[in-house]
């Protein structure tokens, strides 16, 4: 039982220390309760109409083709004649719905928000639509009502299509655009005998939102340089023609109407985004119509690329925006208030108007900004003891003041210019001063995090000393004396800390944060006798030893961490771990082992070499995958036939599951030359890929659990789904990986044997159903250690292997299509997620069977992988810095996301095998198990 609270504490402990990355990184930017602030002059235009062409990249739009001629001459016209355009900075994540709330709504959205759900919106915020007058919207149903829902009142009005038309393996994708355009052509048709509707329509402050969704399906179903991506293009730059005519023509040319085109993001040329490449982050901006700067022509340039050589736009002016500028821009053309939780900027060089006009818009910008400062400002004041509070001095209350008055006065005596300038700085101010506030308390959670993971490694390397170095004594008075005490200290210092959070009005998360550590560190102080023991019995030990393995773990887990950055560190590793029987002497005496082991780390070291992005389909490495689980089985089954028969039973379920690889591999290469050829999914295909799924969680239940016999129907269960999964090379990972995980199997079971244990078994008679004798289970060893870095090292592996799971775009949605073809982000995401779990699954099997093999208790060892895993996050919390780009912050984050989250999924395993104390299953394993 007190192993169990072990468990769970350490479980919890993991849970909150995972949460807490999000609590200091991704809260939200949002505040409530600001004034809306809307430019008191009369505004140029009386309607704005929106195009939104999703998965858009700017060099696909500006780029000529081979013939030198635009691929869109309607737009490249109104660059040319009568717009104004450039480069929309979008950021990571580029995805839909993050994209489309920094143009419409002005702000980020933070990535535990996008986490939430595509319909749904997790906080309320202001946008140009909720501050429109009326707003008609027409695409994509993922997309849409999430403006809808979010608007006050009832004047936003959506029309979208039936989710079941968003198909990747749809003939032609561009119809979801078609549809789009004929629906706005036949609802002004239809408003013209609609008196309501007429009249409606004819009011100022009104929006037109047209959701282009054609262009990002073709991207992923056909890549961006392809010919239904390129032709979707010029399909779209038609259909913004044909709107602008029947808009002048509805609204009799009265010049009243501005437009504005541009993408949520761009896309890789393989066909994925949410990263941060250029060819994602880039998008097309282009503006005209009433109160929009007409083409401007100029010599030199302030961009440092060579987009514009490229683009052959040299002599057009080019005006860069970041994304969120966009909806202040909006909301400036049309005369309504700016979004009050918008930190765009507006692109004051978009406008044709006046300087008057210009300054009283950037002056309502910078207010509006400012306001939110304040907010946040009085929002950390009133949770912040005042001796404590540290105010943004470029911003105290007396220099906002000032600013503002300054600003009112350089408008009101005519000096424009000036006043421009300085409404600049004090957004820039504001902007600082908000992100300073943002995150305030980030150092502080931060160290307690910190403080509490130590204390908590601290705890767990303590506990394994004295469980496994004879450390144990019995408590004596004196002791149990000391603890009374150090427990009243700890108490009080718990009731300190929680006063004073109470005081400053802290969120409850704030107070786990801060108690873990209190609790861990007390605990860490009762292992006070341990520590001393320890330290006393130093000159006994093999210090030599001890301190060569201390440099192999530090240098093993900064080859670890230095992987999620650089792979190829990963092929390095497993040319090391290639040489370790060699190294050790193994090879002398096991040779035909120690050369499966070191082929086999050969072999897998290629996969961290190769492209995990921007890789071309090619089922015949799926193909050849097959053909390899097939020969792996064929041999296994021929050995074991020859040392003990197999019953028929288990022979007939290994014909079946080879029957099934067979059957998968065709699935794939039939799924693949059927949407090539635009004849869609066969249904078939579908109902095959999701039995073969639910199946794999089923068959192994059935074989014989035998070690060897249990492996291979594990793997070949796996293998199927993960070939249905494949696309390319990544197909050859777990017959690889697996052939690694059989070697590692035998060599340890060799060290075992060169260790001269007495209580070894033969692996070809371990049966996991059987009883283990408990005068058989062994303490923990120095090379015990070594065994639990192989297994972290393999999980890494495993995890990055063929991919990047830190990286969106690293995944093709092309690997789903065998299961659906209809966008769902869930059950896609789902997919690909369980893709990235098979070889996880894979080396957990084989470090259970290990485990067996060598007579120890999963839990001794399973805490030595705890340090090491705990280790590894803290290196990552410790890699993530204020300063740098979000990009640079992002990757760190996701990596410690990553760590955390492997080892939260290890405890959960570890709890649930300790909970089962007469009978263990793992995967579908039984055998009994003594947790000492």
């Amino acid at each position: 039982m007190k192993m169990m609270i072990f468990f769970i504490v350490g479980l919890i402990v993991h849970v909150v220390f995972f949460l807490s990355i999000f609590d200091i990184y991704f809260t939200s930017p949002l505040v409530h309760g600001m004034t809306p602030q809307r430019v008191p002059l009369a505004p140029p235009a009386k309607r704005l109409v929106l195009f939104v062409a999703d998965g858009l990249r700017a060099d696909s739009l500006f780029k000529p083709d081979d013939n030198g001629t635009g691929r869109a001459p309607y737009l490249r016209g109104v660059i040319a004649e009568r717009g104004t355009w450039g480069v929309s900075h979008t950021r990571v994540p580029t995805e839909s719905r993050p994209g489309h709330v920094a143009l419409i709504a002005g702000f980020y959205e933070d990535v535990s928000a996008v986490a939430k759900g595509w319909k749904e919106n997790p906080v309320e915020f202001d946008s140009v639509f909720n501050e429109s007058r009326h707003t008609w919207c027409w695409g994509s149903p993922d997309i849409l009502p999430m403006f809808a829902k979010g608007a006050t009142g009832d004047h936003v009005y959506t029309y979208t299509y039936p989710s079941e038309r968003e198909d990747f393996a749809s003939t032609d994708a561009s119809r979801l655009d078609t549809w789009v355009f004929d629906e706005v052509k036949d609802f002004l048709n239809v408003a013209k005998s609609n008196e309501t509707l007429l009249n409606m329509l004819h009011e100022e402050q009104n929006v037109f939102f047209l959701h282009l969704l054609g262009i990002d399906t073709n991207g992923h179903a056909h890549r961006p340089m392809s010919k239904e991506y390129l032709e979707n293009i010029g399909l779209v730059d038609s259909g913004v023609a044909e709107i602008v005519s029947v808009m002048d023509d509805f609204y009799g040319h009265d010049g009243k109407t501005a437009y504005i085109f541009t993408s949520d993001h761009g896309m890789t040329n393989w066909g994925s985004h949410g990263a941060g490449h250029p060819s994602e982050t880039l998008t097309p901006l282009i503006a005209w119509g009433a109160g929009v700067q007409t083409a401007q022509w100029e010599g030199s340039h302030k961009y440092d690329d060579n987009y514009l050589k490229e683009w052959g736009m040299e002599t057009s002016r080019r005006e860069d925006v970041s994304q969120a500028d966009i909806a202040p821009l909006m909301a400036s053309l049309i005369g309504i208030p700016f979004p009050v939780n918008s930190v765009g900027v507006l692109p004051l060089n978009y406008l044709n108007n006046s300087q008057h006009f210009k300054a009283e818009s950037i002056y309502a910008n910078a207010i509006q900004i400012l306001e939110q400062f304040r907010v946040k400002m009085e929002q950390k004041k009133e949770t912040t003891l005042s001796f404590l509070f540290t105010p943004y001095q470029p911003l105290t209350d007396s220099k906002q003041m000032d600013f503002v008055r300054n600003a009112r006065n350089l408008i009101q005596k005519g000096q424009f210019d000036e006043a421009i300038r300085y409404c600049k700085d004090l957004i820039d101010q504001a902007m600082e001063g908000l992100s300073y506030y943002h995150t305030y308390d980030r150092l502080f959670l931060g160290s307690s995090v910190v403080l509490g993971f130590i204390g908590w490694t601290s705890y767990v390397v303590l506990f394994i000393l004295k469980t496994h170095a004879s450390l144990r004594k019995p408590p004596t008075n004196m002791h149990m004396v000391t603890e009374r005490s150090l427990g009243q200290i700890f108490l009080c210092i718990g009731l300190l800390v929680a006063l004073f959070l109470m005081v400053q009005s802290s969120p409850w998360t704030y107070y786990i944060y801060c108690l873990i550590p209190v609790a861990v560190w007390f605990s860490v102080m009762r292992e006070f006798e341990t520590l001393a023991s320890l330290v006393r019995s130093v000159p006994s030990l093999p210090l030599s030893k001890c301190f060569g393995y201390f440099l192999l773990v530090t240098f093993g887990i900064e080859l670890l961490v230095v992987s999620f950055f650089y792979r190829a560190m990963l092929t390095l590793g497993l040319v090391v771990l290639g040489l370790w029987p060699v190294l050790s002497g193994l090879y002398i005496k096991a040779k035909f082992r120690s050369l499966s082991w070191m082929l086999s780390c050969l072999f897998l070291a290629v996969f961290p070499l190769l492209p995990v992005v921007g890789r071309e389909p090619d089922v015949n490495y799926v193909i050849c995958a097959g053909v390899l689980t097939l020969f792996n089985s064929s041999s296994y089954l021929w050995s074991s036939w020859r040392c003990s028969p197999l019953i028929r039973r288990d022979r007939q379920l290994f014909i079946c599951q080879m029957m099934q690889v067979v059957l998968c591999a065709y699935i794939l290469t039939s799924t693949h030359s059927s949407l090539q050829l635009k004849q869609g999914l066969p249904l078939f295909n579908q109902l095959v890929s999701w039995l073969t799924l639910v199946s794999s969680f089923l068959i192994p239940l059935l074989s014989s659990t035998r070690l060897f016999h249990r492996l291979l129907s594990i793997l070949m269960s796996l293998v199927c789904v993960y070939l249905l999964l494949s696309t390319g090379y990544e197909a050859l990972f777990p017959p690889v990986l697996s052939w690694l995980m059989f070697a590692w199997i035998n060599i340890e079971q060799e060290t075992m044997n060169t260790q001269g244990s007495s209580n070894r078994t033969e692996l070809s008679s371990t049966d996991f159903a059987e009883n283990i004798d408990i005068a058989k289970i062994r303490q923990l060893r120095l090379d015990d250690i070594r065994r639990s870095y192989f297994f972290v090292f393999f999980i890494i592996i495993a995890f990055f292997g063929c991919g990047n799971i830190a990286s969106i775009n690293s995944f093709d949605p092309a690997s789903v299509y065998c299961f659906l073809t209809v966008f769902n982000p869930f059950i896609m995401g789902g997919l690909l997620m369980w893709k990235v779990l098979i070889p996880f699954i894979i080396v957990m099997c084989t470090f259970e069977s290990i485990q067996v093999s060598t007579q120890l208790s999963s839990r001794s060892l399973f805490l030595v992988v705890l340090v090491i895993s705990d280790l590894m996050a803290l290196h990552f919390f410790f890699l993530v810095k204020d300063h740098g780009s979000w990009l640079d912050i992002g990757t760190s984050i996701s990596h410690y996301v990553i760590v955390m989250s492997m080892t939260i999924f290890l405890m959960l395993l570890s709890v649930m095998t300790h909970i089962l104390t007469s009978k263990r299953i793992l995967i579908g394993w039984k055998r009994k198990m003594h947790f000492r």
